[in-house]
């Protein structure tokens, strides 16, 4: 078994710099395996040189070989980093969000909704507002404070279908500020996003995001 899986990470690590294209369908399952074990240890912040330590670490605890390191001594250790990372990357996130929120609200037509959320209109709908309990059909792409983008249904090629009911509270109020037609800019502070949950090991803990939303439509009940 445990020569199963020594395998199935070593072939992890060897795809890991593949594009889809250029793999099999087992070894998307394995590279699968990769980003499984990634979003395990993302609140660590591994750097590179950290990364290849974890992995002789991983290689040898899967292949059986005899531990670099006595356990008992250094497995303690571990959760006490966890924490130190997690509490430098939320005072990270907090004071990146403080600065974005300050940006994006003394930009020309924004305006502060409930929660601290930033609203700003970059094309006025002229059809209907959603309410609470609608479905709305949207095209929308997100952004952490640097910039990077962490989801997007233009990518997808496909709007999405979303129950007011069930979206994050930024989301929510910022839909019911717009008409069909209109898209927008919302900026969510954390506490109106997914406050101090990391989510899929690409959004960090405490995160202030952006969204730029198209309201395509109201959805018949």
């Amino acid at each position: 078994m445990k020569k199963n899986v020594a395998l199935a990470i070593a072939l992890t690590f060897v795809v890991s710099s593949a594009s889809a294209a250029d793999m099999t369908e087992h070894q998307k399952v394995l590279y699968a395996i990769g980003q499984v074990l990634a979003d395990q240890v993302g609140v660590f912040a591994l750097t590179p040189d950290e990364l290849k330590s974890v992995q002789q670490g991983l290689h040898d605890g899967v292949t059986g070989a005899k531990s670099a390191v006595d356990m008992s001594v250094y497995g303690p250790k571990i959760k006490p980093l966890a924490e130190e990372r997690a509490a430098a990357a939320a005072k990270k996130s907090e004071t990146q969000g403080e600065a974005l929120i300050a940006r994006a609200a003394a930009e020309k037509g924004a305006t502060k909704g409930a929660g601290g959320i930033v609203y700003r209109s970059l094309r006025a709908g002229s059809g209907a507002t959603p309410k609470a309990d609608d479905t709305v059909s949207v095209n929308y792409r997100g952004t952490l404070p640097d910039g990077k983008e962490f989801d997007s249904s233009y990518k997808r090629g496909k709007p999405a279908d979303l129950p007011l009911g069930n979206v994050i509270a930024c989301w929510r109020t910022g839909l019911q500020m717009m008409k069909v037609g209109g898209k927008a800019k919302l900026t969510c502070p954390p506490q109106t996003a997914y406050g101090d949950h990391s989510v899929g090991g690409v959004i960090p803990p405490n995160s202030t995001l952006t969204f730029e939303i198209e309201l395509l439509g109201i959805k018949a009940k």
